[in-house]
Order: C-alpha cells, then sequence, then structure tokens
C-alpha cells in the first residue's frame, strides 16, 4: 500500500557572502513536539502546549491522533489544545494513517498502537516507505506484537489487534532514540515491567515527558524501566526552539566573518547538546546565557560570534548527542582549517537520505575534499566554491548548503527543497531576516 505525496518543486537560490545579525527564536523542538501530542492524546484530562512546532511532521502525528478519536484544538500560533482520552481510549483509524516524511511518528507510533491493541496500517511518502523498521518492529514482536511489514522490512506497517504485550529486558544493538522511546510507549501497556538499555545516550525527551505527566519509571544508569498500567495526568507544556534548527544559524554565525547571533529559548537537553560540543571543540565562539527550565526541559538564550573554525576528530561519545546536526556540522568542517574525522555514524546512512553520500557529494561539488567512509567522513577545509547542490528531498540537507554560501565563493542552487517545511516552516523568512542571501525558486 502505497500513498502519493505530491509537493511543488522548490529551489534555494544562496548568493555568497552576507553576515548573521540579530536576536531570533526557532521553531519548536520537533521531537518534544511529537511526544506532547501523543502523551496528551493517552492522558487523562487537558494537556495545553505551547510552543509546537507546526510542521509537516508534528502536523502528521497531530492528524493520526484525531483519525483515532482525540479532540484537538488548534495548532494557532504555536497553542494546541489536546484533550486527552485516556491510556485505552483510542479508536482504531478507519484509514491508513499517513506519517508523510516523519520517522519518528512511524515508529514511537508504531509502539503507542501495538501496545494498545489497535489494528493500524502506517505509511508514509516514498522517503519515508524506504527507512528501515525492523529495528523497531522485532523487539516489539518480542513483547507479543504482530506487526506485517513489507518483505524487505520497511514500511507499510500493519500493526494487528488484540495481542497483549509482555515486558521485556531489550538491550539495544545501536543508539536510537525512536526505538527505545518505541519499546517504552508499548511497555505503557504491557503487564510487568519493560527494561531498555542502551549503547550511548540518546535523547530522553519520552522519559522526561513520561514523568512530566505523572507516570513512574526509574533510571539506573544506560538502563531506563517502567511498569504498564498506570494512568497520565494532563500538564502543560512549553515547547523550547529546537536545537536541531539553532544548529544551522550557530554554523552560519560561526563561518561568516563579523556575525552575532542570539538565538532565544534554546532547548539544551543534555542529550542533545552534542553540536554544541563538537562546534567548540573546533573553536566555535558559543555562550549559553540565562539559563533556565521550562516544562522540564532545560533551556538558554545561545549567543554565537564569528571564529576561526580548526579541523577535529569528532569522539565518537559524542556522536549519538548530534545525530540530527551533522549535515550543519559537515559544512562547519568544510570551512574549518584542517581535516575534521568522523566515525561512529552509519545511523547517518538511514536518515530521509543517505546523509554521508549526499552530504558528500554536495561538499565535493563545492571544491572540497570530502571523503566519505562506511560509518562516517574525511573532510579536509578549503574554499567553497559555488555549484548545484541536490538535497535529495533530505530537509537538513538543503538548510546546511543554505548557510554553506555565507562561506562560499559562488552562488549555491539547491534543489529539491520543499521537505524544509517538515521541520522547519519558515526558515528561508528567518534566515533572510538575519542576513542570509537567501531567495527560494518554485519550479524545478
Amino acid at each position: 500500500m502505497t500513498v502519493t505525496h505530491y509537493q511543488a518543486p522548490l529551489s534555494f537560490v544562496a548568493e555568497p557572502g552576507g553576515v548573521l545579525q540579530g536576536r531570533i527564536r526557532v521553531t519548536g523542538d520537533k521531537s518534544i513536539s511529537h511526544r506532547a501530542i501523543m502523551l496528551g492524546a493517552i492522558a487523562q484530562g487537558c494537556t495545553e502546549i505551547s510552543g509546537f512546532l507546526e510542521g509537516e511532521d508534528c502536523l502528521a502525528t497531530l492528524q493520526a491522533f484525531r483519525a483515532m478519536g482525540v479532540p484537538i484544538e488548534g495548532p494557532v500560533d504555536g497553542r494546541v489544545r489536546v484533550h486527552g482520552v485516556g491510556l485505552r481510549g483510542l479508536q482504531a483509524p478507519a484509514q491508513p494513517l499517513d506519517m508523510g516524511n516523519s520517522g519518528t511518528s512511524m515508529r514511537l507510533l508504531t509502539g503507542l498502537l501495538a501496545g494498545h491493541g489497535l489494528a493500524a496500517v502506517l505509511v508514509g511518502d516514498s522517503s519515508l516507505m524506504r527507512r528501515p523498521m525492523r529495528r523497531v518492529t522485532d523487539p516489539l514482536a518480542r513483547m507479543g506484537a504482530q506487526i506485517a511489514t513489507a518483505d524487505n522490512g520497511n514500511p507499510p506497517l500493519n500493526i494487528h489487534a488484540g495481542h497483549a504485550l509482555q515486558g521485556i529486558e531489550y538491550v539495544m544493538p545501536m543508539a536510537s532514540a525512536q526505538v527505545k522511546s518505541s519499546i517504552l510507549l508499548a511497555g505503557l501497556y504491557a503487564q510487568g515491567t519493560t527494561c531498555v538499555t542502551e549503547p550511548a545516550p540518546t535523547r530522553d525527551h519520552t522519559e522526561r515527558m513520561l514523568q512530566g505527566f505523572g507516570y513512574p519509571l526509574r533510571r539506573e544508569g544506560p538502563k531506563v524501566c517502567l511498569e504498564g498500567g498506570h494512568a497520565l495526568q494532563a500538564t502543560a507544556i512549553d515547547v523550547p526552539g529546537d536545537i536541531s534548527s539553532a544548529a544551522f544559524f550557530m554554523v552560519g554565525a560561526s563561518i561568516a566573518k563579523g556575525s552575532e547571533l542570539l538565538l532565544e529559548h534554546v532547548g539544551i537537553n543534555p542529550t542533545r547538546t552534542g553540536v554544541i560540543d563538537i562546534l567548540r571543540l573546533m573553536g566555535a565562539d558559543i555562550e549559553l546565557l540565562n539559563v533556565r527550565e521550562a516544562g522540564g526541559e532545560p533551556v538558554a538564550d545561545i549567543r554565537v560570534r564569528s571564529a576561526p573554525l580548526h579541523g577535529v576528530d569528532i569522539p565518537e561519545a559524542l556522536v549519538p548527542l548530534a545525530i540530527d546536526e551533522f549535515p550543519a556540522i559537515f559544512i562547519a568542517a568544510a570551512c574549518a582549517h584542517g581535516k575534521t574525522v568522523l566515525t561512529g555514524a552509519r545511523e547517518l546512512r538511514v536518515k530521509e537520505s543517505d546523509r554521508i553520500q549526499v552530504m558528500a557529494d554536495g561538499l565535493q561539488t563545492c571544491g572540497v575534499a570530502a571523503q566519505p567512509t562506511e560509518d562516517g567522513m574525511v573532510i579536509t577545509g578549503g574554499p567553497l566554491q559555488g555549484g548545484e547542490i541536490h538535497s535529495h528531498g533530505d530537509h537538513r540537507i538543503a538548510m546546511a548548503f543554505a548557510m554553506a554560501a555565507l562561506a562560499a565563493q559562488g552562488r549555491l542552487l539547491i534543489h529539491d527543497c520543499a521537505n524544509v517545511n517538515t521541520s522547519f516552516p519558515g526558515f528561508a523568512e528567518l534566515a533572510r531576516h538575519t542576513g542570509v542571501r537567501l531567495l527560494t525558486r518554485e519550479g524545478a
């Protein structure tokens, strides 16, 4: 089963040069926005969300829960009211649930719906239908779920109804917050205790938010455990700015001489700040101001000034803490003096695109020595030339090369940029506001 998605072709035209100045607030955190809808839907009472990311990925999650009988008001200016139906109050959807381009929506919903015992079919766009799902369906099958996939383990996912789940002890073979979260959400419904042990720290938004909804869980080092059957109580959630979106502006302000930019109210969850740590290792001038807490999540204002960058060997311990930010980090490496080496990032090959190969191709087009490896890349910084970049529909590739133009010697024409709206609606306008010489062009 497939669902046809059509988006009008959109390209970015990025002229060389520019200086980033001012103060901005980037869009709300995508990971937290997804989870706020999901947990609010199965809580008791009305959950009020502010700062919700009105991008296509999060709207796909919102629409899926509406299709399962959850009354949801909004979004209006980032505000959403979710009238929870309780842990077992969801209704089986009459039609396949279309997750668009959102791997987070599909993987987390698979665990939640398998636990709930609902019959449902999950589909997505052409990119999502190529992404691996056995990493969630295999452990869920160990819990007792029955989920059919395509022969290669990809979507569509057909979740069969009526199968009670048992808690399991699961040691994850790879560091993935989506896999961890999917199993924990299934564990809400399972008999007994569900424990997940991860090989390296990954984002812990699910755990933090479950506790914010009053759900008991315990952490023991790299292991997190919960018992099934407890209730979630509605709460208020103020979604901070997405550090993944802020990362493009952190890199842009670092590489554009004379820049000074203040990014307001950005989430600095310690499982997400690898991009700050890596850029600082490269010599970036990044300062955290007004550090505080909002809705159980640490936030800060981030001031970035331009600085000369140098190549580094990126510590593998930081890789899971920056996995979504590497397209931006690769641009920083291309503008740095010397060699940057990334290893231990095989996960980048199964994102919205093969981000290792696609970024290497784009950097080589710009005249940068970028050598892809099986699990990373070796980049030797040097002058960036202009050229045509193919983003392969990957929103983070498109935004990364838009920022690269700040340090380029010629125009960058970036194709296939419509999916930027999945995570960062208004990116082009905000980039222009700060000083990026970026235009949009409709058509191929």
